[in-house]
């Protein structure tokens, strides 16, 4: 039987975090990494080499290695005072394999085979790249760390350069792709700023494969105040030019007061998801009574476990009906 191919496109904890769940799957999963990050350790080396932004890659490869706990601790390993001083060594590695290669992409691709995790790492492009957004009184605000700073409505992020090419096997990963996932994550600088990379985007809207988006349990100060689960798939739309997703899975749980309070202290709320207006956009709607799980400290989180397993059921049901679809077409044919 063929092996299911799933692409995620995303970044920070989210995509790392979602790998981790579905790398024990009998699929192929290929992630498309944004590479726009531009603080901490992360942001010191981009600006010191001119390279793309290490530390979501990092994320992404540790959570897909064979031998996760080990390797995660390496790679978040940091360097004390007077040694290399506040860098990872997850970091300081693909910046290492960068030098001697001379190519970022390379550089996560033989990493990648030298720890022989499950699936594959792809940066949405191999150029340094910085993540800017206009805000809707129309200021403009450059780099990433700094745009929820501002806690201002959003209109649109672009990359400078804003030109920039996307890597050839993220556009390949795309158009192969049974079911491509976006999030979940921060909307505009984790999963948005992939789609700023204008193949990316042109990709995903020439295939005609299912597009699922994960929207977030909570909004995020600063990025999407008072968004609604439509709101995020829209701004997706926005920027890529065209309506482009078909299912979303969204979190119709009820918090009670002291979880709802705890992220009111942080100028978040939770992610309304209004089933009906979602569906009258043509989006049909997945949750499920456990989809979001909380913290004793009052903390929610997606449940990795009953995420990953919806997301790979509603992939082997895409993938029969494509399946069926073709074999239907060829016996017309004949």
């Amino acid at each position: 039987m063929r092996r299911i191919k799933l692409v995620l496109i995303g970044g920070g904890t989210g995509l790392s975090v979602l790998a981790r769940g579905l790398k024990g799957y009998p699929i192929d999963i290929t992630t498309i990494v944004t590479v726009a990050d531009d603080g901490g350790s992360t942001g010191k080396i981009r600006s010191e080499m001119d390279i793309p932004a290490p530390g979501d890659i990092r994320n992404v490869i540790s959570a897909l290695s064979e031998t996760e706990s080990t390797i995660e601790q390496l790679f978040q390993y940091r360097f004390k005072e007077n040694q290399v001083e506040g860098h990872s060594l997850g970091n300081l590695l693909i910046a290492a394999l960068t030098n001697i290669n001379n190519d970022f992409g390379h550089a996560v691709k033989e990493l990648s085979e030298i720890l022989n995790i499950r699936g594959r790492v792809i940066p949405s492009t191999n150029t340094s790249v910085r993540l800017n957004a206009v805000m809707e009184d129309g200021e403009i605000v450059y780099g990433e760390s700094k745009i929820p700073k501002k806690n201002k409505k959003i209109e649109r992020v672009f990359l400078e350069p804003e030109d920039v090419e996307p890597m050839e096997e993220a556009v390949e990963a795309i158009e192969e792709a049974d079911l491509i996932v976006l999030g979940p994550g921060s909307l505009y600088t984790s999963v948005i700023s992939n789609l700023c990379v204008k193949g990316i985007s042109e990709a995903l809207l020439k295939v005609d494969v299912p597009k699922l988006y994960v929207s977030n349990v909570m909004t995020q100060p600063g990025e999407t105040n008072h968004y609604t689960a439509l709101d995020h798939v829209k701004a997706i739309h926005d920027h890529i030019g065209n309506n482009c997703i078909d299912y979303a899975i969204c979190s119709t749980q009820a918090f009670h007061g002291d979880v709802v309070e705890r992220y009111r202290e942080d100028n978040a709320e939770p992610v309304q998801c209004d089933i009906t207006k979602m569906e009258a956009q043509g989006i049909k709607v997945f949750t499920h009574p456990n989809l979001v799980e909380v913290s004793t400290e009052n903390y929610v989180r997606h449940n990795t476990e009953v995420l990953s397993k919806m997301i790979y059921e509603i992939a082997m049901q895409e993938t029969e009906t494509i399946e069926f679809t073709r074999k239907k077409e060829n016996e017309e044919k004949h």
